[in-house]
């Protein structure tokens, strides 16, 4: 009986610790808030809000606490995000049509399902400004932003084109070495979307890096490491791979592949009809062997002054013999090929 509850009590801990628990403080001056949990799958939708993300909604009290709790996530890391909406239900689905939401407030982290995670006030009770969790990755993101944070200060101290372009290009690498320096995949893909975004300045140098720097296989290679089944790792390999190609067919390198291609194609077309043409002659040439031995070595000398169109009285001649002897002949060659004339003949030895 002992081990029993023992056992039982082993089985319960165990699902206890299977749970994640996500809790924080909204402001409560702000009134009772719906507070919503996202998961995010599509690494392009990390900023704003998606309807179709959502995984769980509640509402803060009275001191502006709330939490999230269960054990649905899933077993290893992924994107999750936190979010405050004071849009109502109607409103939400104006707003967050394109993932846009004005009176929102969000934070990005990293977790899986045994993770607790607290996000208390800041200073001046500011929320989503700190991460306490057991999951040293899950503040990857705000160590992110608070850089992001830098370059902007930067690019604002002195708002010259001059100023712009040193920026772009030391906050390009600056961000991708930060990145690879966390060790978290997830927190690359994060800089990747800033980096490669067509709309932002920097995208040009992603094009340019792009060409040169082994940094892009090797964050797949992290990925496929770290997250073999994830959407994320199919998701960067298919992005990959569209860039890739957008930029050979820029440089002019994908006509001149296809070009390759259509002559491989069309030399292997040749080479394949060279070799059925032999195959047919080696039939052929087969078959009149096999039509020729049954006839006797006097039946095939006649056979051939037939095939050159030659009259019985021709043949006799050339062959010494008499006509009726060539015609008893030409009646035997009829009847072993089994043919009734010599057209018929003729048509068995055409190659």
């Amino acid at each position: 009986m002992r081990i029993k509850i023992l056992f039982v009590f082993l089985v319960i801990s165990s699902v206890c610790k299977a749970q994640y628990s996500f809790s924080g403080y909204t402001n409560p001056e702000e009134g009772n808030r719906a507070v919503y949990l996202s998961i995010v799958e599509d690494y392009r939708k990390m900023t704003g809000v998606y309807s179709e993300q959502i995984i769980a909604k509640t509402s803060a009290d009275a001191t502006g606490y709330f939490e999230f709790k269960g054990n649905m996530l899933d077993t290893e890391n992924r994107i999750y995000r936190i979010h405050i909406d004071s849009c109502s239900d109607i409103q939400q689905d104006v707003n967050h049509f394109n993932g846009y939401c004005a009176d929102s407030e969000a934070l990005l982290f990293i977790a899986k399902n045994t993770d607790t995670l607290k996000l208390p006030f800041s200073f001046g009770n500011q929320v989503f400004c700190r991460v306490e969790s057991n999951n040293p990755k899950a503040n990857a993101f705000v160590k992110i932003d608070s850089l992001k944070n830098d370059m902007r200060f930067a690019y604002g101290e002195f708002r010259s084109e001059a100023n712009r372009k040193l920026n772009n290009k030391k906050w390009f690498k600056t961000l991708q070495y930060f990145g690879e320096a966390l060790d978290e995949p997830l927190a690359e893909l994060y800089i990747y979307t800033y980096l490669s975004d067509r709309s932002s300045d920097l995208h040009s140098y992603y094009v340019e890096d792009l060409k040169k720097n082994d940094y892009y296989n090797n964050l797949k290679t992290r990925l496929e490491g770290s997250y073999p089944n994830a959407p994320y790792t199919k998701q960067y390999a298919n992005e990959l791979n569209a860039d890739r190609y957008m930029l050979a067919a820029s440089n002019g390198e994908t006509a001149s592949n296809w070009n390759i291609l259509l002559y491989s194609i069309l030399g292997f077309s040749v080479l394949l009809n060279l070799v059925f043409l032999y195959q047919f002659w080696m039939r052929n040439t087969s078959k009149i062997e096999d039509l020729k031995a049954k006839l006797s070595k006097q039946e095939q000398v006649v056979l051939e002054h037939l095939l050159e169109d030659k009259t019985n009285k021709d043949i006799a001649e050339a062959l010494f013999l008499s006509v009726s002897t060539v015609k008893s002949h030409t009646n035997n060659i009829y009847k072993k090929l089994n043919v009734q004339s010599r057209d018929d003949a003729k048509s068995l030895f055409i190659k």
